[in-house]
């Protein structure tokens, strides 16, 4: 694996060499993409340059390739204009490097459904791809994460501590996700990336501890700590300042509406993780976030 990054680049010529250069790891070791192959670019104007690099990667491969530009009205959770949608289904291969996700839209799933290979990177910026984790080595990735199977497929009873305070139990309730390696070679599979985690389940009703959180919080770097306390499952307590008032808020209003019996789901940990991206860095991008390595991630 490569050493953790600690590389700035200032001159604007070697970014975007090092852009190019990640750029074409994604289409040739992640995605795999062949001579033949249809290949779409999906970009914003937030996005754009990375886009570029990645249509630049690709045509060095295939010249069947085009790149769409997102409205910079779009927003999260939206589905893309009809003629991006439209474009998506026919492909090969999509490269998705949009500020906002478009990983649950329709237009992604029909894509998929028809057989494409889709790389979504939601939140993508120029540093990521030039000195962070989209310039992992994923081939090496890979072959590190599948190793860890063999330790962790009887894993059913997991305690988690840090420094900082967390200590909690819980035992797994299905087995652990071992395909999160940027690896994307099959007919309608999807990746996040940068990649590079290891997740699973926990067994609804035997979590219990004090989760400490002190890296990052939806998208958010943390000036001062949030502590959640869970039992049976379910975050009871949330403290740690201004934040943890707001996301005790957040809480209350998704239960808004909701039947009695379905209101703990709001307040269940669903998922833990830990990232394996020696590349990766602690930014305050989701998806860098929960892989960089030696961190670990609730949801």
């Amino acid at each position: 694996m490569a050493e953790e990054s600690d590389v700035s680049i200032s001159d604007d010529g070697e970014r975007e060499e090092a852009m190019l250069t990640a750029a074409r790891s994604v289409v040739r070791t992640c995605m795999q993409v062949r001579p033949h192959e249809h290949v779409l670019v999906v970009t914003d104007p937030s996005t754009a340059e990375v886009g570029r690099s990645l249509y630049e990667a690709a045509a060095e491969v295939t010249d069947r390739i085009l790149m769409m530009m997102m409205p910079r009205s779009h927003r999260q959770g939206n589905e893309p204009p009809a003629s991006v949608g439209d474009l998506m289904r026919r492909q090969n291969v999509v490269l998705l490097a949009t500020r906002n996700s478009l990983t649950h839209t329709r237009a992604r799933i029909t894509a998929s459904q028809q057989g494409a290979r889709i790389a979504s990177m939601p939140g993508i910026d120029e540093e990521m791809l030039a000195i962070g984790g989209m310039t992992a080595d994923y081939n090496a990735l890979q072959r590190e994460i599948s190793g860890l199977n063999p330790m962790l497929r009887r894993r059913r009873d997991v305690r988690v501590t840090s420094p900082a305070g967390t200590d909690i139990t819980f035992r797994t309730g299905l087995r652990w996700v071992l395909e999160d390696n940027g690896i994307c070679n099959r007919p309608g599979q999807i990746t996040n990336l940068p990649a590079g985690k290891v997740f699973v389940l926990p067994k609804e009703g035997t979590m219990s501890g004090k989760i400490v959180i002190d890296g990052a919080w939806e998208g958010s770097l943390l000036d001062e700590p949030l502590t959640f306390l869970v039992e049976d499952g379910l975050v009871v307590s949330i403290t740690g300042g201004d934040l943890a008032e707001s996301v005790r808020s957040i809480l209350d209003e998704a239960k808004v509406g909701l039947r009695q019996s379905k209101t703990d789901l709001v307040n269940t940990v669903a998922e833990f993780g830990f990232g394996m991206n020696s590349r990766a860095r602690l930014t305050g991008n989701r998806l860098e976030d929960q892989v960089v390595r030696g961190s670990a991630y609730f949801g």
